[in-house]
């Protein structure tokens, strides 16, 4: 008896979205995900169950302007129709940039080697920006900010910023960068590590408003850090501001 095999084919998705009405970027049970949505569109598309992986999960309202998944299938398709299907097919706060054919070897998450996640504050309260930056009029000192976010670069157990009780093995991450910056009337954090722990910028970016108010010092920041306790920071803060906005890989 003879048997016809079928090789299978890994496909890079490049997409965005903002992440507003999504329980974040994980399917879940009774609760909207971006990864469900697409799923579903490729699936019919396909005609067979589509499982993608994402390049890392997003909580809750966190956008992504730059984001990666890929699947794998034994469809022969064409990438230009199926990419304007998809786009056609799903809702206006998901954008598919490209599909591609990959190295079966290629992974959203794991081939990652590098990360960027900005967090927008605006100080003049703007209707039009409610769903992707934060309200925030408090006067901050961002010199102070900046120096203390300084302390956050390099190799170290992000613990004191970790949301507790999680599924990650260690709370070790190397990041690259971390700095405020004014924008008129806007103050933009822009931080870069290989990987990111859950919650952990917003919780920086929280404990960095105490600093930039007057609340704690520069010294008190280091010692956050150091203690590897999550209740030294403080508080993290509200997820409209914060947006995946980079993915680094050595190929795609």
């Amino acid at each position: 008896m003879c048997f016809t095999t079928f090789a299978r084919m890994r496909f890079c998705i490049h997409l965005a979205y903002n992440g507003t009405r999504y329980n974040g970027w994980q399917v879940q049970p009774h609760s909207p995900s971006v990864q469900e949505a697409i799923q579903a569109v490729l699936s019919k598309l396909l005609g067979e169950e589509i499982a993608i992986v994402g390049a890392g999960r997003t909580d809750t309202g966190v956008h992504a302007s730059d984001y990666y998944a890929h699947f794998d299938t034994e469809q022969s398709f064409s990438l230009r129709d199926t990419l304007y299907k998809m786009n056609r097919m799903l809702p206006d706060d998901i954008v598919i940039y490209s599909l591609t054919e990959v190295s079966p070897d290629f992974h959203a998450r794991f081939s990652a080697t590098q990360r960027t996640y900005t967090y927008t504050i605006t100080q003049i309260k703007n209707p039009f920006s409610l769903e992707t930056e934060l309200y925030y009029p408090t006067p901050l000192d961002v010199e102070k900010m900046n120096n203390a976010a300084a302390y956050l670069i390099g190799t170290k157990d992000f613990t004191s910023f970790s949301k507790l009780h999680t599924d990650v093995n260690n709370n070790i991450c190397t990041v690259t960068h971390a700095q405020w910056e004014q924008v008129g009337n806007k103050l933009i954090f822009t931080i870069s590590a290989n990987r990111f722990l859950r919650n952990m910028v917003r919780s920086i970016v929280g404990t960095l408003l105490d600093v930039g108010r007057g609340k704690i010092s520069t010294d008190d920041f280091v010692q956050i850090i150091s203690s590897q306790n999550r209740q030294n920071a403080g508080q993290s803060i509200d997820a409209c501001g914060l947006c995946l906005c980079h993915i680094e890989y050595d190929t795609v």
